[in-house]
Formats: structure tokens, sequence, C-alpha cells
């Protein structure tokens, strides 16, 4: 049986390596010392260190560098921007280390990058206290799910399939994690990637009903990734379910309210009906705004 002790020392060192990551996203343009993560980590130098390179996977200089890289992407890909000052504003010290360290992370160079955006894979760092949580939902202090009508336009889908995924951590354990870091890359006519559950009009033999992807628009001819299809959705409407904000740590609760949400309600109070022929939608959990689902209906 696990010590209370040690699991509570456990968890505030994961707290702390959230502090450093939290640290880290909020001052990504300044020069970031292991002096400034020891200080909000609570923990000295020398052990923030080996606490952040063992539960975040890469030292405190890598994980900075690869997420100030894949920050610059995008604001290269979305914006008319010089070279330089997109290196300078990321923190790099000068446009020649900035230019070499693109081409190692990503094999090519900023400026042909910024010319034609091809999909590439993005550092996208998840907090580490949120592979600590238990998976089961805290059913406990329901509050309100909002509900909307919305629309969506005829469009194509960039997938990337798994084998027998019905959710995320399944399809996560099939596929990786690396695919959202590659699908945040292509410029999604939504402002982000989705997740999905495919209908079986939609699915390939031997693959998963849940997968990751991008919406781009119908007439979409870039880039294609190796090893992802392009499935075509014709204009439908959704109903949009949205919890109400939460506590980064108790996304299994809004999920959880979310789903309860959706299997109560009727939509014959509007005139309509489940619309199977079109994926259910998943967006990414975020805190601020809540967890968002969408279902089909006609």
């Amino acid at each position: 049986m696990t010590d209370v002790k040690e699991v509570k020392g456990m968890r505030e060192q994961i707290l702390a390596v959230q502090r450093m990551q939290e640290f880290i996203e909020e001052h990504l343009a300044e020069n970031i010392t292991l002096a400034d993560l020891a200080r909000v980590s609570l923990y000295s130098p020398w052990y923030s260190y080996r606490l952040f390179t063992r539960h975040a996977g890469a030292t405190p200089a890598d994980y900075i560098r690869r997420l100030r890289l894949s920050k610059s992407a995008l604001k290269l890909r979305d914006s008319a921007c010089k070279i330089a000052d997109v290196a300078f504003e990321m923190g790099f010290d000068s446009v020649d280390g900035y230019q070499r360290a693109f081409q190692r992370e990503f094999g090519c160079n900023p400026r042909e990058y910024a010319m034609n955006p091809v999909p590439l894979y993005l550092f996208t760092p998840y907090g580490v206290k949120f592979r600590e949580i238990e998976r089961r939902p805290i059913m406990e202090n329901l509050r309100n799910v909002f509900i909307q009508v919305m629309e969506k336009p005829e469009r194509k889908v960039i997938i990337k399939r798994g084998k027998e995924a019905s959710d995320y951590f399944a399809y996560c354990e099939e596929v990786g994690c690396d695919v959202w870091g590659l699908l945040l890359s292509v410029k999604s006519i939504s402002g982000e990637p989705v997740c999905l559950w495919l209908p079986p009009a939609c699915r390939k033999p031997d693959t998963s009903e849940y997968v990751q992807g991008v919406e781009v628009s119908k007439d979409y001819d870039g880039e294609v990734p190796e090893g992802f299809d392009v499935i075509k959705l014709p204009a439908a409407k959704y109903l949009m379910f949205q919890s109400e904000p939460f506590e980064e740590e108790n996304y299994c609760q809004a999920i959880e309210e979310v789903w309860d949400a959706m299997k109560k309600y009727d939509p014959s109070v509007i005139g309509c009906q489940w619309d199977e022929s079109n994926p259910r939608i998943q967006l990414e959990p975020i805190g601020t705004r809540g967890y968002i689902e969408l279902a089909a209906i006609k």
C-alpha cells in the first residue's frame, strides 16, 4: 500500500514542475534562468532541474527552446513579419542562432516556411499535473452546461486514424501525442484542431472511431502529411454543448457534465433529431472557456 506521505510528496513535486511550466509560458520571451525556475518551484536550482527533466521529459533549456520555436512557427504562418523581429520577440539572442535552431527542429529554414507553411510537428507541452490525475470523473457540485445551435460549412478534414480507439487516452496510446502538434501547424477554418468520433461512412476497415484532425476549406489543396487522410464533410447544423469554466485539474468533471447533458437532451424540443451521419466533435478542454462538444442535428 502506497505511503500517504510518499503520495503527498509526489504531488508536491508535480505541482512544482507545473508552476515552472506556467512560469515559462508567461515569460517565454524573457531570459529565463534556473534561478527563476527554482524560485517558483520552491526547491533548490539543482533539485528543480532534476524534477523538471524527470516529469517534463526534457531539460528546461530544451523545453524552452522547442516551445519558442513552435510559437515562432505559428507567428510566421499567421502574419507577415520579419524573421529578425520574430527571433528577438521569441527570446533568441541572434537571427543566425534562431535560423539554425529552426532548421534543426523542423528541417527547413524560417524564411522558406514563412513563404510556404507546410505542416510541422510543433512542440505541444502538456501540464504534468494532468498526467497524474485519476481518470475517474468527480461527480459532485454539477454546474450549468450551455447549449446553442451553430452551423458548420462544407469542408475537408485532415485526419490521423488510429486502430481501435474510441476516446482520447486510447488514441494517444495507439498513435502518440505528437499528432496534435502537427495539426496545430495547419491553419484551420475553425481556429484549432478537433477530435472526432467518426460515423461508419467516414471510417476505413480496421481503423478507429476516434481520430484527431484539422478542418480546412472545401477547396484545400495544400500538403497532406504522410500517414494522414482527408475526408469531406457536408454543411451541417450542430448543437454545441459547453460547460462552465473549470480549474484545469478538474477537466474530467467538466467532460462528464457535458456528456451527462448530451445524454439527457432531446433535440425534438427544437424540432430536430440527432444526425448520426455526421461526426461528433470534441474541442480541446481549456479551463477558461469550458469543455466543448458538438453533436450534429437535422
